[in-house]
């Protein structure tokens, strides 16, 4: 159970504040994150210039939310790891390699869809 005190709107404000702490977190820390929010800058106005309807832009916006929203999880992956051990070990290198190739195929997707529905 929760502690006491920690329902209702209280919550939420503490939720929205641990979200913010690690947006700005990985914001700072990670690269790779802070070119996916300049993508983002460019390609959500375009999504709506592009897209021919609203479940297009809604598509289009959409699936490229994804590219950030995996990279936030792929940081949060290699944090835990390397706080777990500074030591090189095979699984460490797995779970980060997977986190890797999950942003790489969320990207992918993007391209994809994004090719899709701009270019036919």
């Amino acid at each position: 159970m929760g502690k006491e005190g920690n329902t209702g709107f209280k919550r939420i404000v503490r939720a929205a504040d641990f979200s913010r702490k690690g947006f700005v977190a990985v914001f700072r820390n990670e690269a790779a994150f802070r070119q996916e929010i300049a993508l983002t800058i460019v390609l959500l106005p375009l999504a709506f210039w592009l897209g021919d309807n609203a479940l297009e832009r809604a598509i289009m916006v959409g699936i490229w939310l994804i590219v950030p929203i995996v990279e936030l999880l792929n940081s949060g992956i290699e944090a835990v790891v390397d706080r777990i051990s500074g030591e090189h070990h095979p699984l460490a290198g797995v779970a980060k390699d997977a986190g890797s190739a999950a942003v790489f195929l969320a990207l992918c997707n993007a391209g994809v869809v994004w090719s899709i529905l701009v270019f036919t």
